[in-house]
């Protein structure tokens, strides 16, 4: 059983490099990794999937905790990062390594992320935001596209 001290010891040398908010979104990864979704895999009333990319610069493995949508035998998830100017870093990631993973209920699903098309962005917009209404938020205040991101099975 994973108690929060142990967690606590067992990642935080991984997290001493990142700022606040980077750092609570690398521990909701692991949490939900380590525990197989049991800790932390679900929040606003979805299933949380990790997805794990290669970083653009560094080349070190990265999670994102993000809510999802199914999409076929994949998943389609958005690029919000809650509306601000810059999309989130696993965007960069997947543009230059597209090949990556996605830890959902203690599997792992190797998947290739793409944006979607244009026709498939109208299908999965309305059930995204019916999965998380504040999507509808972050478009009407965002400054730029909000990509919707596919996760195709490899």
């Amino acid at each position: 059983m994973l108690n929060v001290a142990d967690v606590f010891a067992r990642i935080s040398p991984h997290l001493a490099h990142r700022p606040g908010s980077a750092r609570a979104t690398q521990l909701h990864g692991w949490l939900v990794r380590h525990s197989g979704g049991r800790i932390a895999g679900r929040a606003l009333g979805g299933d949380i999937l990790v997805l794990r990319t290669t970083g653009r610069r560094s080349g070190r493995v990265r999670d994102a905790p993000l809510l999802f949508v199914p999409q076929g035998d994949g998943f389609a998830v958005v690029a919000s990062n809650a509306a601000s100017a810059r999309p989130p870093a696993w965007w960069f990631n997947l543009q230059d390594h597209p090949d990556a993973e996605a830890v959902l209920r203690g599997h792992t699903h190797p998947v290739r992320a793409r944006a979607a098309t244009e026709r498939e962005r109208s299908e999965l917009w309305p059930r995204l935001v019916r999965l998380y209404s504040g999507y509808s938020h972050y478009k009407s205040i965002a400054k730029r596209e909000l990509p919707v991101v596919v996760l195709v099975p490899r």
